[in-house]
């Protein structure tokens, strides 16, 4: 069931992107966000997650996904959509925290992610305007999400596919992120789109086969 779902995803995701490529707006709003409703099924039907309580995070942070995917259609929707995927971050904490450590070499873990977050912030900040406030939280949050992944992936406990998978997405998370907001507040640059959706449907697949480990 995976196999095939996850081939259809992919071919949505893609079918979405080259429809926005090709200027065909109806069509690829229409697409954005039935490839994470797959994947929000799959995960809510798979017969033997790693563990229930994980699987239903992911689930829920996939929902959360979903309402963002639908908030960033309209030129309006830019802070409702962020607080969606804040809120979906939080989630996926929530599912990577509990098989990691608190310890110092948790602790040192965070040292690459909060700089990487620093950074983005500091070239960000010029075009941000009035968002700077639920910006900066935006990237706080999703470094912290990218941190518990790396810290459940080095726990022993973690079985290794899922760990590996869990960071994997997590990581591509921030790359699709960073370029979106790139594209949005510092520098335009041609097929933002196609780049920033085609690594955020990666990183939803990724954490979705997670559940699976």
């Amino acid at each position: 069931m995976w196999g095939v779902g996850i081939a259809l995803v992919l071919t949505l995701g893609a079918a979405h992107v080259c429809a926005r490529v090709a200027g065909a707006r109806r069509a690829g709003d229409v697409s954005k966000a039935v490839p994470i409703v797959l994947l929000a099924a799959l995960v809510a039907t798979e017969p033997a997650p790693i563990a229930d309580t994980y699987r239903w995070l992911v689930f829920a942070g996939l929902l959360c996904s979903l309402a963002g995917d639908l908030w960033l259609l309209s030129a309006q929707g830019f802070v409702p959509g962020l607080a969606s995927f804040l809120v979906a971050h939080l989630l996926y904490i929530a599912a990577f925290a509990p098989a990691g450590r608190w310890d110092g070499r948790a602790w040192a873990l965070l040292m690459p992610f909060a700089l990487g977050s620093l950074g983005m912030l500091r070239y960000l900040w010029p075009g941000l305007g009035r968002e700077r406030l639920p910006v900066a939280v935006y990237v706080s949050v999703i470094a912290v999400m990218a941190w518990r992944a790396a810290v459940r992936a080095a726990a022993a406990t973690t079985p290794a596919a899922s760990a590996r998978l869990a960071l994997a997405g997590a990581l591509l998370f921030m790359l699709s992120d960073g370029l979106l907001a790139t594209e949005r507040f510092a520098r335009p640059f041609r097929s933002a789109e196609a780049f920033v959706m085609t690594t955020y449907y990666a990183a939803q697949v990724l954490i979705a086969l997670s559940v699976v480990g």
